[in-house]
């Protein structure tokens, strides 16, 4: 018996909005992860990009539970010399909050060109309106 891949034609993608509105962030994202890497759907395989599209909205309105919001920082480095630049997450928060989401679901997904063809389908706003209407997303509680 031969086992069945599905191939790229026929993956077909869908479109789910995640409000991240008082909810924590790592629940926001790991269930942003699994749908990106297409774990919900009953023909994954773990080398082929089989997900579906995901739009997080109120990015702004996540929340950090704990002392992180003034403890967690988030480092970057220039590729110089002495160019590792620190910020915590109430500063992110306040200059880009979208920032904040986005390295969370990286974080999530595998470091490969595959999560890279994975992390080009999520889209995040830091407020509630959202250009991908045409789309028809669907709403998905972050908690299921």
């Amino acid at each position: 018996m031969k086992t069945e891949f599905p191939s790229k034609a026929e993956i077909s993608r869908t479109w789910f909005v995640l409000d991240a509105r008082e909810t924590a962030l790592g629940r926001v994202a790991s269930k942003a992860a699994k749908i990106l890497m297409g774990k919900h759907r009953p023909d994954y395989v773990p080398f082929l990009d089989s997900g579906d599209h995901v739009i997080v909205i109120n990015a702004e309105k996540a929340i950090l539970t704990g002392q992180k919001e003034r403890q967690k920082l988030y480092r970057r480095h220039s590729g110089y010399p002495g160019g590792l630049r620190e910020e915590s997450a109430q500063r992110v928060r306040s200059i880009r909050p979208v920032r904040m989401v986005e390295e969370a679901i990286r974080g999530m997904l595998p470091k490969t060109k595959l999560g890279n063809q994975m992390y080009r389908k999520l889209k995040v706003y830091a407020g509630e309106k959202h250009p991908h209407q045409a789309q028809q997303p669907k709403a998905l509680a972050v908690l299921e």
